[in-house]
């Protein structure tokens, strides 16, 4: 049986956690021979987040250095050995943890090594995406796929899927603290040689507070793209520079 882990960063998530975790399909994933591993990281909430998660019998991790960036990096070191497939989607209830099996599928049939749940390809419920964010996404998404030749729909999307080889090898790489990390684990697995692609996704109204700064947190992800467009991973280097 095929191990799936859920790694669900959050910051006081206490109003979209609990209907995160409860819409992973268990059943229908344990039905196609999937077992299934939640594991919420508690990034210093200040709220009930870790209360109603552990009312849900999943695995806590803490990881009290602020931002999602460090969340996700403290999910990834955090894997058991015997997971084969990794999901990473945020606690607040925009993205539907119900359609995990779309992400997992292109993995199983090795059709790429990453998936990006696309919001702009798939289905934006009202209210779930102001015209600002839209605006953002589509110049950034844009400039990837003109530059870094990804084939793509939503650069700035917070639901993917990794083949476990490439969590462990993106892992040694990630940098960022904050919410530049969905541009710099796209771009950095383009370098790094995986293939990636995306699948629509629902895009629903985020329960509770949103924590990005549009535009800080926006200048910080053009920093990074043009950043990686330098950037080689290790080996590449040594190959370049012999």
């Amino acid at each position: 049986m095929k191990k799936i882990s859920i790694l669900i960063p959050c910051l006081n998530e206490e109003k979209g956690i609990g209907k995160v975790i409860d819409g992973i399909p268990r059943d229908l994933l344990f039905t196609l021979g999937y077992q299934t591993e939640v594991i919420v990281i508690d990034n210093n909430s200040t709220d009930g987040t870790v209360e109603v998660a552990l009312q849900r019998n999943v695995r806590i991790v803490s990881e009290k250095n602020p931002g999602k960036g460090n969340a996700i990096k403290a999910g990834f070191e955090a894997l058991d050995i015997d997971t084969n497939y990794v999901v990473v989607l945020d606690g607040d209830n925009t993205y539907k943890s119900k359609e995990i099996l779309r992400m997992i599928e292109p993995l199983v049939s090795d059709f790429c090594d990453v998936v990006v749940g696309s919001r702009l390809g798939g289905k934006v419920l009202k209210n779930s995406l102001k015209f600002a964010n839209r605006c953002a996404n589509w110049g950034y998404t844009f400039l990837v796929r003109h530059f870094y030749q990804a084939n793509i729909t939503d650069v700035l999307s917070g639901y993917f899927a990794f083949k476990r080889e490439v969590a462990d090898k993106l892992k040694l790489y990630l940098q960022s603290d904050g919410f530049t990390v969905e541009m710099e684990m796209i771009t950095k697995i383009v370098k790094i040689g995986y293939e990636v692609y995306s699948v629509p996704i629902t895009y629903d109204e985020r329960e509770g507070e949103t924590k990005i700064k549009l535009f800080k947190d926006g200048i910080q992800i053009l920093a990074m793209f043009f950043k990686n467009l330098f950037w080689f991973p290790n080996e590449r280097k040594s190959e370049v520079f012999k």
